[in-house]
């Protein structure tokens, strides 16, 4: 692990993985090829990363960058030193996730939210209402159009939410739920969003890469 500065309250966990081809978007490989894949993954999540600091101008939030692949010196080197890096760490992606919150919460933050870089759809007003209904709710949960979610915030680190999902696939959300009500959590929403995971999401991307370059 890094050394981390020091964390706001409210707390924003950026999960992407270093763009090497054939390793990142893999299921967009057949569409776009390797190098095409990887290109579309540094393409997102610069993106997410310049909806976040619009977001953090407005808001009391820190943020860090939870990677996969590569190493802090590429990471550094893609996205700038001044940014704050961790490894996601080992195990399945609800194994990072719970380690991630439970980082978070040690070091001093009160609402946590972790979010991927798979969803044009977050912006400031999405983020804003986030840490908003965090605050009167156990877990917050952005649902996605394929069964997954978006966005996870929570105030606690409850590693039940994070075991036994079918990760990948569209019973993470219903899962997820279902965990929730057994541990008789109260569960708030944000709207429902889409991912591009595949190449028939293709087209969600490139609307919001085309409003992006307008409104640059």
């Amino acid at each position: 692990m890094f050394v981390s500065p020091k964390i706001a309250k409210q707390h924003l966990i950026i999960f992407t993985r270093y763009p090497q081809p054939g390793k990142t978007k893999t299921r967009l490989i057949p569409a776009l090829g390797a190098e095409g894949a990887a290109n579309l993954q540094r393409q997102m999540t610069e993106y997410t990363l310049s909806k976040v600091k619009k977001f953090q101008e407005s808001a009391a939030i820190s943020f860090e960058i939870r990677f996969a692949d590569g190493n802090l010196q590429l990471m550094q080197n893609w996205l700038g030193t001044e940014l704050n890096y961790q490894l996601q760490g080992e195990g399945d992606l609800g194994k990072r996730m719970e380690n991630s919150f439970m980082n978070a919460f040690n070091q001093g933050a009160q609402e946590v939210a972790i979010i991927g870089i798979d969803c044009p759809g977050v912006n400031n007003q999405v983020l804003t209402e986030a840490f908003q209904k965090i605050q009167n709710s156990d877990l917050l949960l952005g649902p996605a159009v394929d069964g997954g979610y978006y966005l996870i915030a929570l105030k606690r680190a409850i590693g039940q939410l994070f075991t036994n999902i079918d990760w990948g696939t569209a019973k993470v959300l219903q899962q997820t739920v279902d965990i929730a009500q057994q541990l008789n959590l109260s569960v708030a929403y944000l709207p429902t969003l889409a991912d591009v995971d595949r190449p028939e999401d293709l087209p969600i991307w490139q609307r919001a890469d085309g409003q992006s370059a307008t409104s640059d």
